[in-house]
Formats: C-alpha cells, sequence, structure tokens
C-alpha cells in the first residue's frame, strides 16, 4: 500500500524522485512568486486537464502537480494502543481516513516532493527521519492556531494501527504525500504566511474528502456488514457494485490477509487474491485547489491500472469484526 512505507516500495520510490529536479525538494516550482494568488479570480481548472498544467494555470490555485488525487479509508481491526493513555480507540460503525494522495496523471506518483517539511520519524528509507525530539505534529494544530476541535475529530476518525502514534501517522501522510500537491506550497500563502499553516489546510481537505465517503454505511446499505462468522463472507464484486453505485466511479479495493489458494477453501484454486478486506481508495480529478474538497470522480482503472488485489471467487472475502476493545461511540 503507497500510504505505508516498506522496503518492497523503495525501487518505486527511488523511481519517482529521480523524476523530480533536486531543487524540487525544496518545493515543487523554484521561483514560484509569493505573490498574486488570488484563487477567486483563477477558473479552477479540472485536474489532468489540458490547462491544469504549471505556466498555464496558477499551481497555487489549480492542481498542476498531482492532478488524479485519491482519497483513501482503512478498516482496521485495532489499533495496538488501546491501553494507552488516553486510549487510542478506532470509531464505532465507520472506517477510518488513511489519507489524501497525489498520484501523477499516468498513475505513477511523487513522495516526500519537500524536505524542509519533512516531518515523518519513521519515513521511507532514503529520506531523513524527522528528530524525535522535535515538536510532534499534534502541536502544530494548538500554536499558535488553537485548532482542538480539529485534532479532536482527527483523533477519532484519523487512527493509527500497528502501534503506531496517531500524530507520527499524520506526520507521514503529510510529509510524503501533502508536500506533492502544488496547492500547499509555502509560496502560495503569500509574504505573510504563519508556518505549518498549509499542514491545518492539508487535515482539513482530507477531512472534506472523507467525510463525503460514508463507507461504512455504503457497505451496510448493500448489507455487507462486519463478522467474524465463517459463514458470513462476501464476494468482490457485491462490494464493488455497492461502493461504485454511491460513489459514481470503480473505486480501488485493498484486501490483505491470506490469499484465497492458500486457505483451506480455495485450496487448488488459481486465484491468488487476498481475503481480509481492509483499505479502499477512490480516485478524483479535482476542480482547482484541494483544498476546496470539490472533485469528479474517476475509476481507479483510468490508466489501465488494477481496481483490486483481492479474491474475486465467490464468498472470498471476510470483513472482520473490530477487536473487542478496540472502539470508541462516536
Amino acid at each position: 500500500m503507497k500510504g505505508i512505507a516498506s522496503f518492497s516500495d523503495l525501487p518505486v520510490l527511488m523511481t519517482c524522485l529521480s523524476l523530480i529536479p533536486p531543487t524540487v525538494l525544496a518545493g515543487l516550482y523554484p521561483g514560484l512568486s509569493k505573490l498574486n494568488h488570488t484563487c477567486a479570480l483563477v477558473k479552477p481548472e479540472l485536474s489532468c486537464s489540458p490547462n491544469a498544467v504549471y505556466g498555464k494555470s496558477d499551481s497555487c490555485c489549480v492542481e498542476t502537480y498531482g492532478g488524479l488525487v485519491l482519497s483513501t479509508q482503512f478498516w482496521s481491526t485495532y489499533t495496538g494502543l488501546e491501553s494507552a493513555s488516553p486510549p487510542q480507540l478506532l470509531p464505532s460503525q465507520s472506517w477510518t481516513l488513511h489519507g489524501l494522495w497525489p498520484d501523477f496523471c499516468n498513475g505513477s506518483y511523487p513522495a516526500y516532493c519537500d524536505l524542509s517539511r519533512q516531518y515523518d520519524p519513521s519515513p521511507d528509507p532514503t529520506i531523513p527521519p524527522y528528530p524525535s525530539e522535535a515538536p510532534k505534529l499534534d502541536t502544530f494544530l494548538l500554536n499558535p492556531f488553537g485548532r482542538y476541535d480539529l485534532l479532536s475529530y482527527m483523533n477519532t476518525y484519523w487512527i493509527a494501527s500497528l502501534g503506531q502514534p496517531n500524530p507520527d501517522f499524520w506526520a507521514h501522510e503529510f510529509s510524503k504525500h501533502a508536500t506533492c500537491f502544488s496547492t500547499y506550497d509555502v509560496e502560495c500563502y503569500g509574504p505573510t504566511y504563519v508556518q505549518h499553516e498549509e499542514v491545518i489546510d492539508y487535515f482539513e481537505a482530507s477531512i472534506k474528502f472523507f467525510q463525503q465517503l460514508p463507507t461504512y454505511d455504503w457497505l451496510k446499505e448493500a448489507h455487507i456488514l462486519p463478522s467474524n462468522s465463517t459463514k458470513t463472507t462476501y464476494s468482490l464484486s457485491k462490494i464493488q457494485k455497492a461502493l461504485s453505485k454511491k460513489f459514481g466511479a470503480t473505486p480501488y479495493i485493498g484486501c490483505s490477509g491470506p490469499k484465497y489458494n492458500e486457505t483451506t477453501e480455495g485450496k487448488g484454486s488459481k486465484d491468488d487474491g487476498k481475503t481480509v478486506l481492509s483499505e479502499v481508495w477512490y480516485y478524483y480529478h479535482v476542480y482547482g485547489r484541494s483544498q476546496e474538497g470539490g472533485g469528479k470522480p474517476v475509476g481507479a482503472d483510468i490508466n489501465g491500472g488494477r481496481v483490486t488485489n483481492c479474491a474475486r471467487e465467490k464468498g472470498a472475502i471476510m470483513y472482520p469484526e473490530r477487536t473487542k476493545g478496540s472502539e470508541r461511540d462516536v
């Protein structure tokens, strides 16, 4: 998965970084002025359209770099920090926010595009880590912005798993992905820029898209609900149909767990797709800035890419219940 750093990602990451001029690692467009980015005066071109390119449109007002935008969500069953103080819990009857990612229009993707805004304590292997003694990203919301309400929402719906603290997860998402949107370049905020205000904007934009995509409710309407019973499994086609109908395009559906042909039920099958529902990626072209939360749904296969890694055999997918004690009522 793109949002999770792993050594298997290294060849792709190095290829993507090699496409970016070295100077871009301190900002996408060197020499970009801090003046005259009044987006109310700029037509909100649809990203990946002919005019949504640097030089034709103001890159601060139109996404000109990572124009294929993904709003991604997790279905996790535990966090690993249920016993922390305060406990890190998952929201009941809701998927959780993973991130907002800018892919290139051809389907490849950049990462860590501005190392001067690298806050990830555990980044991809080629990237210097953010010092452990430095301020955490949650403090950026409070000083000087006082965004206690935003922090509370993120601690409810933007939840890390596998023992990772939420602020470290948010730092990863911002550093790896937000720095590769043209509209979050520091220059776009003008000569009165306050440090980290683009961090706030990225978090708010991620939430705007997330709130338009109630995956749990959409699946529930199709009678697809979490269950740990081996008798309650689902077919990929039913999940795809339910989400595509509501979203207006085919999302990417991600699974984890064993491959179907490694299970007892799938023994002898050629289907090597995975069997535990765990993630959905919704693809967009966005109008103007992603900060506005407006976009046109497009299929995950828009560039000929895959729409799933899940098993396709009938009834091959489990949608597990959350671990007892891992949820909070919301």
